[in-house]
């Protein structure tokens, strides 16, 4: 079995003096699809700023096998561990072009970030019709396309999804699973945090299952659906 890409070990984070994370522990490994579910205020969010290294936080958060102690939040993202923040948070008076180009803001391979905005337009052909349009005049799938190809310009090598199908519409939730496998089809490891169980978990290798800041489920995607806690708690099964 291949080492972990991504590798946390007993994270705690919070915010002051309130504690979120207790003791969270993953690992995520090169090409998986990994899905991180559980209701809101669960603590989803604020395990990928630990992450990132957007908030401080206690115990160990490896990189292909590189401490992030200490790291700052640029550091990470030039490291290849990008995230695609919840509510897309893109620039509404630029049109999509020019935020997908932001995902591409460190770069100078002039060739290679021409190359991979069509690949971007070939995951997303609406973005391609729209590239002139402002982004904050799209629909909400659009602007979510938008925001997961802005982070694919910065060549990630694992990309976090923070609720992504928040919003939208059930078959634009699909059409997005779909694009998940074709960006793990092209190398790119998948972190994707969500509320929606059943779509995470439809598209997911393996997942965690977060409650009141810690994992308490673990396992492959089959049988974190057929658990049936989790389809009581959460499929309303």
């Amino acid at each position: 079995m291949s080492q972990p890409l991504l590798e946390v070990v007993r994270l705690n984070a919070g915010y002051g003096e309130m504690p979120v994370l207790r003791d969270v522990s993953i690992a995520i490994r090169p090409a998986e699809i990994v899905a991180m579910v559980g209701g809101n205020g669960a603590g989803k969010t604020t395990l990928l700023r630990a992450i990132s290294r957007l908030i401080d936080s206690r115990g160990s958060v490896r990189f292909d096998g590189h401490p992030l102690d200490g790291a700052t939040a640029d550091e990470v993202f030039s490291m290849g561990l990008v995230q695609v923040p919840e509510g897309r948070q893109l620039f509404d008076r630029m049109s999509v072009e020019e935020n997908l180009l932001m995902g591409a803001y460190r770069r100078r391979d002039q060739a290679g970030i021409r190359d991979d905005l069509e690949r971007v337009y070939g995951l997303f052909p609406r973005l391609a019709e729209r590239r002139r349009q402002w982004a904050g005049s799209m629909s909400g799938g659009e602007q979510q396309m938008c925001a997961m190809g802005r982070a694919l310009m910065a060549r990630p090598r694992l990309v976090m999804v923070d609720e992504m199908s928040l919003g939208l519409a059930p078959v634009i939730v699909d059409l997005l699973c779909d694009t998940m496998t074709q960006i793990r089809s092209q190398g790119v490891t998948v972190l994707l945090v969500e509320q929606d169980v059943h779509a995470a978990l439809s598209v997911a290798d393996r997942g965690y299952v977060m409650e009141t800041g810690e994992i308490v489920r673990e396992g492959s995607a089959r049988e974190l659906e057929s658990d049936p806690q989790v389809q009581r708690a959460y499929l309303g099964i």
